[in-house]
């Protein structure tokens, strides 16, 4: 009796180990997608651990909807828009994902932890098994938020980027005498799609649909939250209020985002040296002393 109970529970967790890994893997092979302003579809990549975990979302939904969570979701959301994952990701399922990893994934390592010090029984481990146990939750809890993070920074940068680029292409064509509106269109329509053309993009769309030119432009910049492009934004409406030359305002904005890089490339190779301070004492000096020192210790040790 006991033989078949053990059988029979043995099948059922190879079943459930089976299923699980199918769904894993089919998860693992789904691809995401925004949709841009224009019905195309650029694909987004979510970490895997995300896609996992979204169908469970809703089942946090009515704990999020109370006031305390207002704030956060709303910054939530604008940091979302910034990264390029609106209506992909909604604020609620993001905050819904925090709380999800640390409940779903923590119990799994704790049981890990748990195994480790029972087989180990190293008494170090065994004083700080309570910041053990603790660690895996707490990152489980803030990796969310540093992905968005990261993700956000990516393309900021991606923006940076092709930004100055850009602007010349507009300074030419409007110096040549085209439209402004019309030279952003020609551009974004022969470039390659990016992050910088996804929300010029939209700009365009918006406009056809009604919206002015000054608010098309703000709420992009309120979209993409950079200073970068909030500066040139802010400078084409005062332009555009004031009756200023735009390609004069272009090539200024141009070299100003020019000299900007530059500077930040200049403070990066600064910082350079410190960085590398780590690495050279902690991993490099070592193998150096290792190789000139070793055969010396070896003779040393051979001869006592």
């Amino acid at each position: 009796m006991n033989t078949l109970y053990t059988t029979f529970l043995s099948l059922l967790w190879a079943l459930s180990a089976g299923v699980l890994a199918w769904y894993i893997s089919g998860v693992a092979r789904q691809i995401t997608y925004v949709t841009l302003a224009d019905g195309r579809k650029q694909e987004r990549k979510l970490p895997i651990l995300f896609r996992i975990l979204l169908p469970l979302a809703p089942n946090m939904m009515p704990l999020l909807k109370g006031p305390g969570f207002t704030p956060a979701k709303e910054k939530m959301k604008r940091n979302l828009i910034s990264a390029g994952f609106e209506g992909l990701l909604h604020e609620e399922e993001f905050l819904a994902l925090r709380f999800l990893l640390p409940m779903v994934l923590g119990p799994i390592w704790i049981a890990f932890i748990a195994a480790l010090l029972t087989a180990t029984k190293n008494p170090f481990l065994i004083k700080i098994s309570t910041m053990l146990y603790l660690l895996g939750p707490a990152w489980l809890f803030i990796y969310p938020a540093l992905w968005l993070k990261q993700a956000m920074g990516q393309r900021h940068r991606n923006i940076q980027k092709s930004l100055p680029f850009l602007l010349d292409l507009l300074t030419l064509s409007v110096e040549a005498g085209m439209d402004f509106m019309t030279a952003l269109q020609r551009n974004v329509e022969r470039n390659k799609i990016d992050a910088l053309g996804e929300e010029l993009i939209r700009v365009i769309r918006e406009i056809q649909i009604g919206k002015t030119r000054r608010e098309a432009l703000r709420d992009m910049s309120y979209r993409v939250n950079l200073s970068d492009l909030r500066s040139v934004i802010n400078a084409l409406v005062q332009a555009d209020e004031l009756g200023v030359s735009i390609g004069s305002i272009l090539r200024i904005q141009s070299d100003q985002i020019r000299q900007r890089r530059f500077e930040r490339a200049e403070q990066l190779a600064n910082q350079a040296p410190v960085k590398m301070l780590g690495p050279l004492l902690f991993f490099i000096f070592p193998a150096v002393l290792l190789i000139l020192l070793g055969p010396m210790m070896a003779r040393l040790m051979s001869q006592m």
